[in-house]
């Protein structure tokens, strides 16, 4: 099996410092934090095969990652159409698709995104989606959360979830009710037992038009 080589950069996020993995063609393979590089190489080796990659460090900054340094300076549009490639099995790739059209600011519980994608007994299945997800962020699995609620697991810690969802709620107008994907509006607030929670109203979402 020809070995792939893929680019690697550095930047430094509120959140932490993080890793950016990019093909020649410029589309986004991975993005984890640096404390969790062993994960995000996990990840790669999963889903493209032992040794059947390598990565090069480079400087220059590419697209990925001043989109990626927009988003954390407010702007949420700004990771919305990077291209992005992963290899991973055609259901873990709608799962990622899908979450992809989920807006910032607004979060869906496991089971309603099964439903969503046309499984909804999958709900579990989703979440090892989720869970096996190698692209931090572009492909926003911290908007899943519990059905009640809860903000559950995430593979880069609960405190990065809940500050990834407060970042979103404060830079995202919740007064528009449109959305280009056709997802309901969905007023989030916080809760008044525990203000680190992100709630949304009970109503189900729709499949979009």
């Amino acid at each position: 099996m020809p070995v792939q080589t893929f680019s690697l950069e550095r930047v430094n996020t509120p959140t932490g410092r993080m890793l950016i993995v990019t093909d020649d063609e410029h589309r986004v393979r991975a993005v984890d934090w640096e404390d969790l590089e062993q994960r995000m190489q996990a990840l790669l080796q999963r889903h493209y095969g032992a040794n059947a990659i390598q990565l090069r460090e480079i400087l220059r900054s590419s697209t990925a990652k001043r989109s990626l340094e927009a988003y954390f300076e407010g702007d949420m549009n700004a990771i919305a159409d990077l291209p992005a490639a992963t290899n991973g099995t055609s259901f873990q790739r709608k799962v990622w698709d899908t979450l992809r059209l989920i807006p910032a600011g607004h979060t869906i519980s496991y089971g309603d995104l099964a439903a969503w994608i046309g499984r909804p007994a999958a709900a579990r299945a989703v979440g090892l989606a989720n869970g096996a997800n190698p692209i931090a962020i572009v492909v926003p699995c911290h908007r899943v959360i519990g059905a009640n609620a809860s903000l559950t697991g995430y593979g880069g810690g609960l405190d990065r979830k809940r500050w990834l969802l407060a970042h979103e709620r404060a830079c995202h107008s919740f007064t528009d009710s449109s959305d280009p994907h056709g997802w309901p509006a969905r007023v989030a607030r916080r809760t008044e037992s525990d203000s680190s929670a992100l709630r949304i109203s009970s109503s189900p979402f729709r499949d979009p038009a």
